[in-house]
């Protein structure tokens, strides 16, 4: 059986998670309610909303493990071995390839069950 040990959240852990949901929707408020002030200007309005809610949230626990996720998704995307030109260029050339044999045989079969079906029913000319 998996059991799993959950993590003590902490009061303050809650409470900024619920400011922070609380202010990210203040902002798009304030965003749609001040919409006779330039576009710029509630934008940069918004985005500063926006980092001040994901700088709080960063100094919650779940936003720890969401920043060391991605630290270490970082460090795995550097491991990747990328294809190089060539190798890209006739994969994709395959792709186009054998979605083209299929969409025909698909095509041809349809040519030929939609004839059957018209002879069948004696609808054919």
């Amino acid at each position: 059986m998996n059991t799993q040990v959950e993590a003590d959240v902490s009061v303050l852990d809650i409470v900024k998670q619920v400011f922070s949901v609380v202010l990210m929707v203040a902002g798009i408020a304030a965003f749609y309610y001040f919409s006779d002030i330039q576009l710029v200007y509630r934008v940069l309005g918004l985005l500063v909303v926006a980092l001040a809610v994901v700088a709080m949230m960063l100094t919650t626990a779940v936003g720890q493990s969401v920043w060391s996720f991605a630290l270490e998704s970082k460090q795995e995307v550097k491991k990747v071995v990328w294809p190089n030109r060539e190798e890209t260029v006739r994969t994709t050339l395959l792709v186009f390839a054998m979605v083209s044999v299929v969409g025909i045989v698909l095509w041809l079969l349809d040519t030929f069950l939609f004839w059957g079906v018209r002879l069948l029913t004696g609808q054919g000319g």
